[in-house]
């Protein structure tokens, strides 16, 4: 059969196809494999594969092309089906995958519609407890004020330092409150020291027992060879405190409230079950013979908002700030509780390897004095009342101060020839960036610039991702004056 007879048997829309493999051969000289399609007696086309290759004369003239024939149709067929099942898949997949965004668009809209429902609810809550705490406050500390002014004018001095224990103690009361808050949101400030739990709890006992009143016997059980553990005290403390108080609110009739501190090893499938690592523990255990809890109320213990007390008489922050505390602190918390039989609220903090340092209450601290180097402090605060606060305290010192309202003017004194010994600076500022930006700027041209951040939020909310360079430190509004003094001596010193 000649190659033009076997063209004419081939389907139009291959022919083309087909006559250019064919001349690629004869070019080429190589081998050739082609599928097309042919038709048959009985007119209807198949599908063949030609494999085979050029033989040609001894000029080079191609005179055959001897080779086999092979009916591919049915494996066409095949191929053709699976193309079919593999793009109706794809197609189905590409299906549900829109069905399944579209889904979970919708879920999502919905749980942030739920969230944005509980948040609001949970705002009401809250703000219902602090306007009622923090009128409480104000209304001590604004009538003292009063007070003292009135007493002031009548010449009546003996009753001035009464007024000023009391404005001083609801102010201190007040920043505890917003400490809770902090501890609420996981953002308070942490200083972490090792801690004597055995002397920390003696040291305690005298104040929780005014606390909880004459019906209530509070008893403290240390340990002989307790492990010390690196904690912040003072938010110990207040812990400790929370816990006593609540542990009275369920013995309204009076009973007893045990403290005990002991070594814990918490292992294998106990530390799994409370998620938390393998190790050595202090365990600090309040234990009350009051009502007890429910089930449900101890699933929800550490809720935010959570409270059993009636309202205006709590905010429903206290076991939250606990919690977040004890694992900020690398610990947990577990409950223990009957109903009618007490409750057993127990922390666990990690062991510290190290000794305990000692109490800084047991070291007599001198009072700050005059100094006569006349150091020159920058302070930065776009807030008057605290740059007036801050140069009064300081300059009864004898330091030499300059003010700036703003982060741009503050820059501006930094980049000067003005000397400065020590920058003190808010971090929310206003003037295109915030304290830790203005201090680092004026890092560039002073490289050995002290810096003294205060703020009203957490230490990691004044350095943000970055650490705290060396000459730089945190002191978290509100502050005590002795606090501040001290914390600026430290810095001149170093």
């Amino acid at each position: 059969m000649s190659l033009e007879q076997v063209i004419a048997t081939v389907h139009p829309e291959d022919k083309q196809g087909l006559i250019d493999a064919i001349n690629a051969v004869i070019t080429s000289g190589r081998v050739y494999a082609h599928q097309y399609r042919v038709r048959r007696a009985d007119g209807l086309y198949y599908w063949i594969e030609a494999n085979g290759r050029v033989d040609r004369a001894d000029d080079g003239t191609p005179l055959s092309f001897p080779g086999v024939l092979i009916n591919v149709d049915e494996r066409r067929a095949v191929a053709a089906e699976r193309d079919r099942a593999t793009a109706a898949l794809r197609s189905l997949n590409d299906t549900l995958e829109q069905r399944v965004a579209a889904r979970t668009a919708e879920l999502m809209q919905a749980e942030e519609k739920l969230r944005q429902s509980q948040k609001m609810e949970a705002v009401g809550q809250l703000t219902g407890g602090l306007a009622h705490d923090f009128n409480n406050l104000l209304a001590g500390i604004s009538g003292a004020l009063e007070l003292m002014n009135t007493r002031i004018a009548q010449g009546r001095w003996n009753d001035v330092d009464k007024y000023i224990v009391t404005a001083q103690g609801a102010a201190k009361r007040a920043a505890a409150l917003t400490h809770r808050l902090l501890a609420f949101s996981r953002r308070q400030t942490l200083d972490p020291q090792p801690t004597d739990v055995n002397r920390l709890m003696k040291g305690m006992t005298d104040l929780i027992q005014r606390t909880v009143g004459p019906s209530i016997v509070v008893e403290t059980i240390g340990t002989i060879g307790l492990w010390p553990t690196l904690v912040d005290a003072s938010q110990l403390e207040n812990a400790l405190l929370n816990l006593c108080i609540n542990a009275r609110d369920a013995m309204p009739d009076g009973g007893r409230i045990t403290i005990e501190a002991d070594n814990q090893w918490i292992e294998g499938d106990v530390a799994r079950m409370h998620d938390m690592p393998e190790g050595h523990y202090l365990s600090l255990c309040v234990t009350d013979t009051g009502t007890g809890m429910t089930p449900d109320v101890i699933a929800k213990a550490f809720d935010p908002f959570f409270t059993t007390k009636p309202i205006g008489q709590g905010t429903g922050l206290g076991l939250s700030m606990i919690y977040g505390f004890a694992n900020q602190s690398g610990g947990r918390v577990r409950i223990q509780s009957q109903v009618g039989k007490g409750t057993s609220i127990s922390l666990y903090l990690p062991r510290y390897d190290g000794t305990a340092t000692r109490d800084e209450s047991d070291v007599h601290q001198a009072p700050f004095e005059f100094t006569q180097s006349g150091e020159t402090i920058l302070i930065v605060d776009d807030e008057p009342t605290v740059r007036m606060l801050l140069t009064d305290a300081l300059g009864d010192l004898g330091y030499t101060l300059i003010e700036a309202a703003d982060s741009l003017a503050g820059l501006k004194l930094l980049r000067s020839d003005v000397h400065i010994d020590l920058l003190i600076t808010d971090v929310g500022l206003p003037g295109g960036m915030n304290g830790r930006q203005m201090a680092d700027a004026g890092r560039e041209v002073r490289p050995h610039l002290k810096t003294l951040f205060i703020t009203g939020y957490a230490e990691n909310a004044a350095i943000g991702d970055e650490q705290l360079g060396p000459g730089m430190r945190v002191l978290t509004k509100p502050f005590a004056i002795d606090a501040l003094a001290a914390r600026v001596q430290e810095l001149m010193s170093a």
